[in-house]
């Protein structure tokens, strides 16, 4: 199996949302921001190629919805879905299977464009299965009004509409080398994919773990819907990756691509950072 990152492109949200209560005393000797206390985030998508199998993680934020939306946003870098795809030989049109985490805006947008004439949403993969758990879309299609704001339904009703969508049901292995664990505090029904390749574990991180800078148990984002139960997820899953030698893969993090932990007198915490090409 081969991995690729996918960038494309980064968007700008307040420091204080995505560390919940940690002081920013403390959170920006981590992460950086700016002087209107906005940090830059990468959305990072990845792809695995096994045999003629391609399967892309998460897709960005896509092109479709309005100047005034994308202002909120602060969308900035030369990325793009299509770019990056390109940079390993791909197209959109290669895609054969995209497995959506969850349905947020800034993972799921790109998973729907426009047509030509702007008439319809169409896919973006036109030949690809999309993927998503059954928790999560019954969650995102009649959302509460904390997250409204981050299921548009221009992102996720047309996948169902133009029949290319299955539900992951639960825990389970979707395609060799390729399992899917369900966690429920970020937001209800998030889908981790873990890939096993050349004898290691690869985990997409997603928005479980949105950077090295949120490793601490406390460093959690007051956008997940439960912080007490990502709180515990996060512990048993740290534990497990430091105990299995997991490589973390950040689709947030714009300084770091991937990690490992260790366990410390303090807890889990960070190992070491490095790309996912020195694999």
């Amino acid at each position: 199996m081969k991995l690729y990152p996918i960038h494309t492109g980064n968007l700008k949200l307040d420091g204080g949302a995505m560390f919940g209560v940690v002081p920013k005393v403390i959170w920006s000797k981590l992460y950086p921001c700016d002087e209107n206390n906005l940090c830059n985030w990468s959305m990072r998508c990845l792809l695995a190629v096994e045999g003629e199998r391609r399967i892309l993680i998460d897709c960005g934020i896509g092109n479709k919805q309005s100047e005034k939306f994308f202002s909120n946003y602060y969308l900035n870098g030369e990325d793009t879905l299509e770019k990056s795809l390109a940079n390993y030989g791909y197209t959109v049109d290669d895609i054969t299977d995209v497995i959506l985490t969850h349905l947020h805006f800034d993972h799921a947008g790109g998973a729907i464009r426009w047509n030509d004439e702007r008439t319809d949403y169409i896919p973006t993969f036109k030949n690809a299965t999309y993927r998503t758990s059954r928790m999560q879309w019954e969650w995102a299609v009649d959302p509460n009004n904390r997250e409204k704001a981050s299921f548009l339904k221009e992102n996720i009703l047309p996948i169902k509409e133009k029949g290319t969508l299955k539900f992951i049901e639960e825990d389970s292995e979707l395609f060799p080398g390729v399992s899917i664990r369900i966690f429920n505090g970020h937001t209800n029904g998030q889908s981790i994919p873990f890939i096993r390749f050349d004898g290691k574990t690869l985990v997409y991180m997603a928005d479980l773990l949105p950077s090295t800078a949120h490793i601490p148990l406390p460093y959690v984002m007051s956008y997940d819907t439960r912080p007490l139960i990502t709180l515990l997820e996060k512990e048993a899953f740290l534990n497990e990756a430091a105990q299995k030698g997991y490589i973390l893969f950040f689709e947030h993090d714009i300084l770091h691509e991937c990690c490992t932990v260790q366990e410390t007198e303090k807890g889990v915490r960070l190992r070491e950072t490095f790309p996912l090409a020195s694999i």
